[in-house]
Order: C-alpha cells, then sequence, then structure tokens
C-alpha cells in the first residue's frame, strides 16, 4: 500500500479539527432552539386558556372584582351596588325592552290647599288628610279636612328641622327630615312625641307597605327600615328597563302592592314594583296647576294620597293652593 505523504496527513487534520469544530458549535445552537421551542407551545396554551376562562359580564358572580363588598359606609348610603333583579332573564336576547306604559289624567274635584304648606307628605286614612310641609321655620305635621282645606291639628318642628315625609303605620306616625338625618315618632292621635329615630342618608319621601317604613333619599334607591328597630332590612334601586337607573325619587306613597313617586322639579309620577324596582309605568301630570292658579310664586308637585277604600288618587304640590282628585287614563 503507497503511503500517504506529510502534506496529505496534514490536509487530513485539518479536516477533521474543522469537523471537530462545526459539531462542537452546533450542539448549544441545538439545545438552545430546542429549549425556545419548548417554552413557546405553553406560553401559546396558556394564553388561550386565559382567554376562555376569565369571566365576562354576565357571570359577575365568577370575579370577586365584579360586585366588591361594599363597605359600612356605602351600605349606609345610596352608592350601593345595584341589586339583582330576580325578574332579570340571564338567557342573551336581542329584544328590545318595551318601554314602560304613560298615563294622563282627569281631574275628578279639587279642594282648597293652604298656599303657604310647602308640601313633603301626604296621607289619607279616615276621612282625613295628613300632612308634613317643610322649610326651616315653617315645618310641620298637620292634620287637614279634605273639603274646606283647614287645619284641624298641628304641631312646629323646631327651627333647626327641615320636614320632610310622613306616613302612618299602627297608631304611629312617622316624619323624615330633609339633613338633619333625625326622624320623629308621634302619636297618631294626639301627634305628641314619642320617639325619634336616624338614619345615613337624607331624608327625603317616606311611606309604608304596613311592614316595613319605605323611605327615599333623593337617589335612585328606596330604603326599606324595620319599624322598630329602623335598620335598613332591603334595598331596591329604582330602574327603568330602557333608561337605567332613575334618581331624584321624593315624595312617596304605597298604593296597591305599588310605590307612586314623584320625581322631584318634574310634573311626572313613577310607578315603581316593590320587589325589585323596576319601573311599571308613568303619570304625567303636565298641566295640573292651570296659569290662574299660578298667580302667587308656586314650587312642584309633590304630595301623593290615597283613599283605599274608595280608591280615590290625590295629588297636590309645594306652595299649590289646591289638592286633586284625579282619575288615571291611559295614553294612546
Amino acid at each position: 500500500m503507497k503511503r500517504l505523504s506529510s502534506s496529505t496527513w496534514l490536509v487530513l487534520a485539518i479536516g477533521i479539527l474543522l469537523v471537530g469544530f462545526l459539531i462542537a458549535y452546533s450542539l448549544p445552537k441545538a439545545a438552545q432552539t430546542s429549549s425556545n421551542n419548548d417554552h413557546f407551545l405553553p406560553t401559546v396554551l396558556q394564553s388561550t386558556a386565559i382567554e376562555w376562562g376569565t369571566p365576562t359580564k354576565r357571570d359577575p358572580s365568577a370575579s370577586p372584582i365584579a360586585n366588591p363588598t361594599p363597605s359600612p359606609s356605602q351600605e349606609a348610603t345610596s352608592q350601593l351596588p345595584e341589586p339583582t333583579n330576580p325578574s332579570t332573564d340571564p338567557t342573551p336576547t336581542n329584544e328590545v325592552p318595551a318601554a314602560p306604559p304613560v298615563q294622563g289624567f282627569r281631574v275628578i274635584a279639587s279642594y282648597p290647599h293652604d298656599p303657604e304648606a310647602f308640601t313633603q307628605g301626604l296621607i289619607y286614612e279616615n276621612g282625613q288628610l295628613y300632612e308634613g310641609t317643610g322649610l326651616n321655620g315653617r315645618s310641620s305635621l298637620r292634620r287637614v279636612e279634605l273639603e274646606t282645606g283647614s287645619v284641624q291639628q298641628s304641631v312646629a318642628l323646631e327651627e333647626q328641622y327641615f320636614g320632610e315625609g310622613i306616613t302612618i303605620l299602627g297608631d304611629k306616625i312617622y316624619q323624615l327630615t330633609w339633613q338633619n338625618r333625625v326622624g320623629f315618632v308621634y302619636d297618631k292621635s294626639s301627634f305628641a312625641l314619642i320617639g325619634q329615630f336616624s338614619y345615613a342618608t337624607e331624608g327625603w319621601g317616606l311611606t309604608t307597605d304596613g311592614t316595613h317604613l319605605i323611605m327615599s333619599d333623593g337617589s335612585s334607591t328606596i330604603y326599606f327600615l324595620d319599624p322598630n328597630s329602623f335598620e335598613v332590612v332591603r334595598q331596591v334601586v329604582v330602574d327603568n328597563p330602557t333608561g337605567g337607573p332613575i334618581s331624584r325619587i321624593n315624595e312617596l306613597e304605597y298604593i296597591n302592592g305599588e310605590i307612586y313617586a314623584n320625581i322631584w322639579q318634574t310634573d311626572k309620577i313613577v310607578r315603581i314594583d316593590p320587589n325589585n324596582g323596576r319601573v311599571l309605568g308613568w303619570i304625567d301630570l303636565t298641566g295640573l296647576l292651570g296659569p290662574e292658579d299660578r298667580v302667587q310664586p308656586v314650587d312642584v308637585l309633590n304630595g301623593i294620597a290615597y283613599d283605599s277604600e274608595n280608591q280615590r288618587l290625590f295629588v297636590t304640590g309645594k306652595l299649590w293652593p289646591k289638592l286633586f282628585e284625579i282619575e288615571l287614563i291611559d295614553l294612546e
């Protein structure tokens, strides 16, 4: 066999060294590429899992952030999370909610009303009207004869109190004050002050369903209070299915299982489902007080009373010279 020359051996040696160098250089690169690919795959899978697992607004209960637990101060004010509407169907639908019906009115009768009475609460019981009036230094609780408007019985509030809504439950009359956060309890017969209570918001309207005191504070929230402890048992947010929450809820009256409420600075009364706050309908009283009755300064519509025995509905306003018995009529 022919022996290789020294130059041939040198070329072979250099070739072997180059191959070894290339192998040594390629192995770390391959390992790094493999590591990068292994990291990339689970990242994609993890992203997909997050996308599908994130709770949506249809399921707020799945996320602790969606419905945070209110602080004690939140529970005591109108800044409360809106309660779940039990009548809401969670199934997605393309149907547009129907607008609540609007009713008009027909005047059945009109009665004299004290034009100096800044009406904040109104009740009819056993042939008598009970009225709560406001303004500092002019606030009162009074019993009024319907036919003549004459005050039969009255008690004045101290000057620092701005009287607000009233209601009767049993043999007691309850009266709110506006920003004093104090309510008063009177004996219905004598008007003697027999107690008082406090609340954490402003006081606006007051009525009763026969079990609870039902109170508004000028926001969209209505509170149900225990009449003995005056603790808030529950609350609802007044919600228009075609327009969202309705604020400035003022004087209240509980009529045939519904809450009727004046909306401050409007000629409208809203009918509310007390179970969930849903708006059931509107009553438009525009034009009720005619120009001939606006000769002296008058203020806004406020005051709703109901004669349940004879099914008569009464309304008036602050400083109005008349109180009206009206019949509701459906508008086309």
